[in-house]
């Protein structure tokens, strides 16, 4: 009986020590755990995962999960298995309890870049006149810049214009309207402002009397 009974704990205890609730509990213990923050798992595999400086297909190939699954652990639309935890942890060449500790914070470099209204610097192109802001900064994850929309017909371009990252893109004066490959064309006013996707085709119009300006920032990771 007393046989039986040991087992049972220690099967008990295995299965405490694969439950990610209690892996959670461990590496709060390995850390000040009155003072740390309920973790965001899957902005954790992500801030990991582009530490490693691996794309989200690396990433999942490393770890044998298919790229959907891992999109959606990072997306916090699904909760992985302690399986998958395990194949997170090895692909990202890491302990399993890491994947639960907060990420050290690392020394504020404290940069700054002030730029002069007119003072950036400027680019001109047959479709937009582009004042590029912050370029004293090196190494920048976004690129911020105030354009002027010259474009009044979708012929002024060669194609779709396309490129990596993402790009926010707000109406400072005047009315354009936005082209891209998968959505109707939207005319936007003073004040709105669009999310998108950088590689999917997009073209922009001045769609008003004067020639609209707009500000966008563009992600470079």
């Amino acid at each position: 009986m007393s046989c039986k009974s040991d087992r049972a704990r220690s099967t008990k205890r295995h299965m405490s020590d694969n439950d990610p609730k209690s892996l959670i509990r461990v590496a709060r213990e390995n850390g000040q755990k009155d003072h740390l923050e309920p973790i965001d798992l899957g902005q954790r595999v992500r801030e990991l995962r582009k530490a490693g400086k691996w794309t989200l297909e690396q990433a999942a190939k490393q770890a044998g999960l298919a790229r959907s699954t891992l999109s959606k652990i990072e997306n916090g639309q699904m909760s992985p298995t302690f399986d998958a935890l395990k194949k997170l942890a090895i692909g990202l060449e890491i302990s399993v309890p890491q994947l639960f500790t907060p990420p050290q914070k690392g020394q504020v470099n404290g940069r700054l870049s002030v730029v002069a209204s007119g003072e950036g610097v400027h680019q001109a192109t047959t479709t937009y006149e582009h004042e590029l802001l912050a370029e004293n900064l090196t190494k920048k994850t976004m690129l911020p810049y105030r354009a002027r929309v010259r474009a009044r017909s979708m012929d002024d371009f060669d194609g779709w214009v396309r490129h990596d990252g993402e790009e926010f893109l707000y109406v400072l004066t005047g009315v354009v309207r936005l082209f891209t490959e998968f959505y109707e064309p939207i005319e936007m006013r003073r004040g709105d402002s669009a999310y998108y996707d950088g590689s999917m085709g997009h073209n922009l119009l001045s769609v008003s009397d004067e020639d609209a300006l707009v500000l966008w920032v563009t992600s470079l990771t």
